[in-house]
This record gives C-alpha cells, structure tokens and sequence, in this order.
C-alpha cells in the first residue's frame, strides 16, 4: 500500500519510499491514530522528526497545521527521498532537513524550542532508549512540556520511570507490531537547566 499523507492540507499527495531496508515506515493506520491523539494541538507547533527516514510523520504534522518541522537522518537516500516528498507536498518551505546523526545534533543547543519530538529509529536494540538518554543528558531540547513520542516494537518496551525523571509517560498506543509511547517532559530542577546559548546546528 502506497505511503501519502492523510490529512491537511497535503491530504492525498503519495509519498516516495527509501530505497533498500534501512528504514521502517509507519503504517498509515499508525499513522493516522498518532495524530488523531495529538489532535488540533498541533496547529502553529514546531516538531522534530528524528530518524525521519521518509519525512512521513514530520510532513503530516506540517500538513496539519504544524507551523515548522525539522527533519533529521544519517542515510543519504532518506535525505534525498524526503527532500523529494517535500517537494509533492508543496511544504518545503516550513521545513529544514539535516543530515546528521542524531546523537551528535543533541549534544548540541536546540536553535528553538520544539513542542514534539518524534523518536523512530531503525529497528536496533534500544537505539530509542539511547535516543531519550541524549535529550535527558541536554534538557534544553526537553522543556517542560514538550511531547517525545516514541515509535517501537512492543518487544523493545521498557520502563522509562527511574531512567528518565524528566519524561513522565502520558499514554501507550499498540497498533500490531508497533507501540507508540507518548511521554511529556516536566519540570526541571533549577540546577538541571542548561544554558541554551551557543552555536546551533538545528
């Protein structure tokens, strides 16, 4: 079945796949239920697409009213693929794709404050886990309230509670073979904030 966006603005437009295995997209039932859950929320928000791969979520979220999203992923031919489905969608221009590893993007000052964060690597053993420990490890990315919502195999899931103090868990979708794990950062102690200013990459 062929990847599109589902609604919005975009709604209808086919996107194109990364060639070869090293990307896992979201099926559009997955898809559809995670933005139905984050509902008009996500008007005039700036989200970060993680491990992109094909831009599917990220481009979704623009084209339900998200006012900028930053597309993030290592593999050239993602990169290409989703510079390419920005261009169906007609939402390049609220958009900024990076390619860059993740982990080294968050090591460094977020240039603006993000409300979603979606996490979707590749299928490696706890590669989300080490996702969440670089946005604890720099919580300028994670102010209070920001949303990092998880995209897993339900055999990857494990308890983020005393790992991740800063991250409360809000919800937990399963759909098959997929979990998406919605966390929502809260209140930082003072000594915990990191100064936010400096070069930027984002």
């Amino acid at each position: 079945m062929p990847l599109r966006v589902i609604a919005g603005k975009a709604k209808g437009r086919r996107l194109k796949l990364v060639p070869g295995g090293s990307t896992r997209p979201i099926m559009d039932r997955v898809k559809e239920s995670l933005f139905n859950i984050i509902g008009p929320a996500i008007i005039g928000t700036n989200f970060l697409d993680l491990f992109s791969g094909t831009g599917s979520v990220g481009i979704e979220a623009l084209s339900r009213g998200a006012e900028h999203a930053l597309l993030v992923d290592m593999n050239r031919n993602a990169i290409k693929t989703i510079r390419e489905n920005l261009r169906i969608t007609g939402l390049e221009g609220q958009a900024v794709v990076r390619q860059a590893n993740a982990f080294v993007l968050l090591k460094k000052a977020p240039a603006r404050v993000y409300d979603y964060i979606y996490v979707a690597p590749p299928q490696y053993v706890d590669l989300w886990w080490k996702t969440l420990e670089a946005l604890h490890a720099n919580p300028a990315w994670i102010p209070e309230g920001t949303q990092v919502i998880v995209q897993i195999d339900p055999k990857e899931m494990r308890d983020i509670t005393e790992a991740f103090p800063l991250l409360q868990e809000v919800d937990r979708r399963k759909y098959g073979r997929t979990l998406l794990l919605f966390t929502e950062s809260v209140a930082q102690p003072k000594d915990n904030a990191q100064d936010t200013n400096g070069s930027t990459t984002a």
